[in-house]
Formats: structure tokens, sequence, C-alpha cells
């Protein structure tokens, strides 16, 4: 069983990429080491970045405020990022930067073994679900091993899109079902497993980590459209 202390310490002293070079604090992530929902951002932002803690800006201000809506505290969940390190100018993080820090990933997956998943964005996706995307897959849950992963959309989508809030709030919701047992996916016939290279993986349109995803692509937008209409 992962030590989820010792990762952390790990993480904190780690140079395996050029992204410690500029970093203010590495981030972790923080939460219950037993819990049963584990939400994986995509990377740092400035605010993070200076208080070595993931969600920690507006975006983090709606998160909380999302938990709060299904009866949930950050003290109940664990939070982590895809990259521990802020990207310099906010970028997305580069496919070399991800695979440095995977096994950080596998190991607090390991040591927390939470029964949810939450991607959130299409980095955090490309973990679990590289050839797909965020809009096609977001609020379906998945079997991957013995964990439901469940994709959402980033909580910052909302502050560059509002009309995508209503859509997050509603989709958050799930997690609720699915830890009241509530349309919770059987078992796959055979297990996936995560890409042992991201050099596998397919080229990804740009998104954002942590207080900075980019908007939604357009036909993210029009899909959104779509769903009000229904």
């Amino acid at each position: 069983m992962a030590d989820l202390e010792a990762t952390h310490r790990a993480i904190m002293t780690c140079t395996a990429c050029a992204l410690h070079k500029a970093r203010a604090n590495a981030v972790p992530g923080e939460g219950s080491p037993n819990a049963r929902v584990m939400f994986v951002g995509e990377g740092p932002g400035f605010n993070e970045d200076r208080q070595g803690r993931p969600f920690v800006g507006a975006a983090g201000q709606f998160l909380n405020e999302l938990l709060e809506s299904i009866g949930l505290r950050r003290e109940d969940v664990y939070i982590t990022n895809m990259v521990k390190c802020r990207p310099p100018n906010n970028r997305d993080p580069f496919p070399g930067e991800i695979a440095a820090c995977s096994g950080y990933m596998d190991e607090q997956i390991e040591a927390i073994d939470p029964d949810i998943i939450v991607p959130l964005g299409r980095h955090a996706l490309a973990r679990w679900f590289p050839r797909e995307t965020i809009s096609k897959l977001r609020a379906k849950p998945k079997r991957f091993g013995h964990a439901t992963v469940l994709p959402l959309y980033h909580p910052a989508a909302a502050l560059h899109n509002g009309n995508l809030r209503s859509t997050i709030v509603d989709d958050f919701r799930k997690i609720g079902d699915l830890l009241k047992g509530i349309g919770v996916p059987p078992p796959a016939a055979a297990d996936p497993q995560p890409p042992t290279s991201l050099l596998d993986q397919p080229q990804q349109p740009a998104s954002a980590p942590d207080e900075r995803p980019t908007p939604p692509t357009p036909q993210e937008r029009s899909e959104t459209q779509q769903l009000h209409l229904l």
C-alpha cells in the first residue's frame, strides 16, 4: 500500500521535469486519506503555487460551493492535480510534464483507494480515457477497475462561460447519487488500464489547468446550449 505522506514529501522536492525551476511551491494535494471521492484537476494556478494548496482561487471557491450543495466539505474528499507544479504563464501542461507526475498520481490513487474518481477538465480526463472528449463523457459514470470514474467540466469553465454554471451544478449532483448507490455502472468485463505512455495519446485541444481553463470550444458551447433546450 502506498504511503500518502511519503508521496507528498517526494512531490515537494521533485525535480523530475522543468516545472520545478519556477515554482514557489509544489502542490501535492489535500484532503481526507480515507476519502470516498477523489477530485483530479489539471494543474496549479497562481494562487495554488503561492499557497501550496489545490483549488484555492475563484474556481476553488466554486468547488467548495459545489461540495456543499451535495453535503460534502473539502475535508471529506481528496483534491489533487495531474501536474503538481504550476506551468509557466498558466499554459497547459505538456505531455512530458504530465508523464513525470503520473507515478505520483498512481501512488495517490492507491493510497486513498476512492470509490469515485472525478477528473475535472480534459487533461485529467485523458488519464483514464485518452481518446474521448470531456463534452462527450461529462457526467457519465464509467467503471475503471473497482472505482467509478465520473468526468466533469472544470469548475473554472463557469468563470469563463456563465451559461455553464447551471450545467456544472446539475452534473455535480451525480456524485451524490453515486455515493448513495444510484446509477453506479456495473463492473466492466475487462478492466481498462491507463495508457503506459502519454506519447500514445492523441494531441488534446488546448484547455486550462486550475484557475485558468480556456473557455469551452464552440462545439462544447453548442452542445451545452442544446442541453438547455431539452
